[in-house]
């Protein structure tokens, strides 16, 4: 069977490929505006180049451009192999690739611009927006259209957290989004005050639910199994572990508001739906590492499946993070610190990336038609300046955290503060500069990937020109 003609990988290597490429672009970003929190003057005053742009391009980069390319590349893949079918439309699934570039780009140039909504991880403005929406509409055309068309009856348990989150997120974004124009690059959304701040973190909390979670799980589901050459630890509980998680999931937003002018009950809910959401959370993460089961021997010589295990671990790890940080109590210590961003990179770096570069190393030589990568050393520096890059980021915000909070509450007997807001930042200098190293290092193993991948492709093209040449007799 000639699978470039059974299947659209075309779009798959597009998506792939661009991974890669805007990877390095959000972390390269990460890195400059983590250098400027210790050197504020860096880039002498440029607005365009400021922290309060760069910081929502660094986010959107990140998290759209090169999660979301990695999620269009693997989703696609996946549909296509499990239901043993070609994509839908293949003309629908070239407009979601170039239509997604075009929002990539169009925020890299909005955002340095200052044009903003001004909310977390919904910056775009509603022109944007609209074609994201647009995107997005057509994505799901082509995903469950696949699905309709697919020549075996069961559909695998991947497709059903890639599909859940093409769903969810389409609500999620079009609600949250629901905006008076005021101009081409201004708008107002239709909500005001708490409720705006509500729907906002029903949005946000839920895009790190569905986009930052179902769909890299369905991503694991497959590519975990697929690696090892073992079959899922159990294929019960992954039935249970999605329909419990996209239960549970959806309430937990809340937690980002303790101590707000948002009701107390609201509050309380999202705490204890998040405490709740340990459970499936951590189904999926014991589904995933015990498929290793008789195979565990694998991991002295396979840096690929160690990148999705120790991935699997940070997702653990996040997941037992997260509901204890929504306690009221914890929350009262952690909020409004860099603990906070050590959580959140522990899942953005430790869980998302590392899932889609273990699945892309998977993914870059089927698509090439050869047996592995180009180099399996590279493989290894990566993985390990993935680790520790990731390591010293999240520890040294843990810890710069944890001070500021104990800082901030610390009172005189007067009741007077014992530490100004300066003597806290000064004291958390060290801990920056910390985070920079671990930032620096692990986008140096980006570098490795690119190479890697230029090399793995200019291997399948020499061999294919090799075979396309006669050969004297």
């Amino acid at each position: 069977m000639n699978q470039s003609q059974t299947y659209n990988d075309r779009v798959v290597r597009q998506f792939a490929i661009m991974t890669v490429v805007w990877g390095i672009v959000g972390m390269l970003v990460g890195v400059l505006i983590a250098a400027q929190l210790i050197w504020p003057d860096l880039t002498h005053g440029i607005a365009w180049l400021s922290y309060g742009r760069l910081r929502p391009l660094h986010t959107n980069a990140v998290i759209f451009a090169f999660g979301g390319s990695a999620l269009f590349a693997t989703s696609y893949y996946v549909v296509q192999r499990t239901c043993q079918t070609r994509l839908f439309s293949d003309a629908l699934a070239a407009f979601t690739f170039w239509g997604w570039q075009v929002v990539i780009v169009g925020a890299a140039i909005s955002l340095p611009l200052g044009k903003t909504m001004g909310k977390e991880y919904a910056e775009l403005e509603w022109p944007l927006a609209l074609l994201v929406a647009a995107v997005w509409v057509v994505y799901a055309v082509v995903f469950f259209g696949t699905i309709m068309r697919r020549k075996i009856k069961h559909i695998y348990v991947a497709n059903w957290f890639y599909g859940a989150y093409i769903l969810t997120i389409a609500v999620l974004h079009i609600v949250n989004n629901l905006s008076m124009p005021a101009g081409l690059w201004k708008s107002y959304p239709v909500y005001s005050g708490a409720v705006d701040a509500m729907v906002q973190w029903w949005y946000g909390h839920n895009a790190v639910g569905f986009f930052l979670t179902a769909g890299f799980l369905g991503m694991m589901y497959y590519f975990v199994p697929r690696q090892a050459n073992r079959p899922i630890y159990s294929y019960r509980l992954s039935i249970v572990h999605f329909w419990s998680l996209i239960a549970i999931y959806m309430w937990a937003g809340p937690h980002h508001l303790h101590y707000t002018s948002l009701p107390d009950w609201a509050q309380t809910l999202g705490m204890v739906f998040s405490i709740i959401l340990l459970a499936p959370s951590w189904g999926g993460m014991i589904n995933g590492v015990m498929t290793l089961s008789g195979a565990w021997y694998k991991l002295r010589t396979d840096p690929i499946l160690r990148f999705m295990i120790v991935a699997l671990s940070f997702y653990g790890m996040s997941t037992f993070e997260g509901p204890m940080m929504s306690i009221k109590t914890v929350n009262s210590l952690s909020h409004y610190t860099d603990w906070t961003i050590g959580h959140v990179h522990a899942g953005a770096l430790g869980w998302v990336a590392m899932i889609s570069i273990g699945s892309l190393y998977t993914l870059f030589p089927r698509l090439w038609g050869v047996d592995k990568m180009y180099s399996i050393k590279a493989i290894e520096w990566h993985f390990w300046t993935s680790t520790i890059g990731t390591v010293l980021y999240i520890t040294a915000m843990w810890a710069a955290g944890l001070m500021q909070g104990l800082m901030w509450r610390t009172f005189n007997d007067d009741g007077t503060l014992t530490y100004t807001f300066i003597e806290v930042l000064k004291r958390t200098e060290p801990y920056y500069m910390l985070r920079l190293l671990g930032g620096v290092i692990f986008l140096s193993g980006m570098f490795f990937m690119a190479w890697n991948v230029y090399k793995t492709w200019q291997s399948a093209a020499g061999r294919s020109k090799a075979i396309a040449i006669p050969q004297p007799a």
